[in-house]
């Protein structure tokens, strides 16, 4: 899902709304700008005058320089000069080193060895495009490397902003996982994404992805009506908006941060550096 094009002059509404990997370094570098003058949340429409932009990139080099990064910041940024499909070259990949606390976390919705060395944390929406491409390319092959070998433990967090839509989604994978098949339905969600978005995300096409894994439809439906479900969802989505997410997909690779459907071979160089700084 293509964002929409960026005006020339760098506004302080960036960051109102989250957006797909398409264009995460252009966004998170004026994500980052807009937060070090403190006006992240300016909505007046005004272009920023020249002598706030150049104040702005100024305290931001300095930022960089001493090795702290407002928002998704830590320790500095390390340039992915080798983007795939999703990603924009110079995409900054800073760690994350504070931020709300995360909620409990369905063990449905982890693949791997709790005592793994390294954890990897996914931001994700039903909705977007380039989640899709992960779940369905990038993702079975770390699993098959990294979480099927006991090295790492995938942790999945809904991040619904694409709307209502993605919200019934997330619920909906969360009901299939009270009879173990989370994984299953996740998959099948993203394989039929056009019939169910079509369908506004309705319960019966909900109900019609659960058929095709084979699901007890009358069980899921139950289960698909709980609001325990939904608030659970709520509640990923708060974290994620807190640690200030700026679109999806999203990684925390032991607390980096990671942006973008990229190629197998980058997630492998930093899972790979994750697992090295464990020995």
């Amino acid at each position: 899902m293509r964002p929409a094009l960026w005006r020339r002059r760098w506004r302080p509404v960036v960051v109102v709304r989250p957006s797909c990997c398409c264009g995460w370094s252009r966004r998170c570098v004026e994500w980052r700008v807009s937060q070090v003058v403190g006006e992240v949340r300016g909505e007046s429409g005004r272009g920023w005058g020249r002598g706030y932009v150049v104040v702005a990139v100024v305290l931001l080099l300095v930022a960089v320089a001493a090795g702290v990064w407002v928002g998704w910041g830590g320790r500095g940024a390390e340039s992915d000069s080798r983007p795939g499909d999703g990603a924009v070259a110079g995409s900054a990949s800073p760690p994350v080193v504070a931020g709300p606390v995360p909620p409990q976390v369905d063990p449905e919705l982890v693949l791997g060895r709790s005592d793994a060395p390294v954890t990897m944390v996914v931001f994700s929406d039903y909705q977007c495009p380039y989640c899709a491409r992960f779940a369905l390319e990038q993702q079975p092959v770390l699993v098959e490397r990294y979480v099927e070998t006991g090295q790492v433990r995938l942790v999945w967090r809904d991040y619904p902003y694409l709307g209502e839509e993605s919200v019934r989604a997330a619920v909906a994978a969360r009901a299939a996982g009270r009879q173990g098949r989370y994984w299953d339905y996740h998959e099948a969600l993203y394989e039929s994404s056009e019939v169910w978005r079509a369908a506004g995300a309705s319960r019966e096409s909900l109900v019609e992805v659960a058929a095709t894994i084979g699901l007890d439809t009358d069980q899921f439906a139950v289960d698909l009506a709980d609001p325990v479900l939904r608030e659970a969802v709520e509640e990923d989505f708060a974290f994620a908006l807190g640690l200030g997410v700026p679109g999806t997909p999203a990684f925390l690779i032991d607390g980096e941060a990671f942006f973008g459907a990229q190629p197998v071979e980058r997630f492998a160089e930093r899972l790979d550096e994750a697992l090295g700084k464990r020995g």
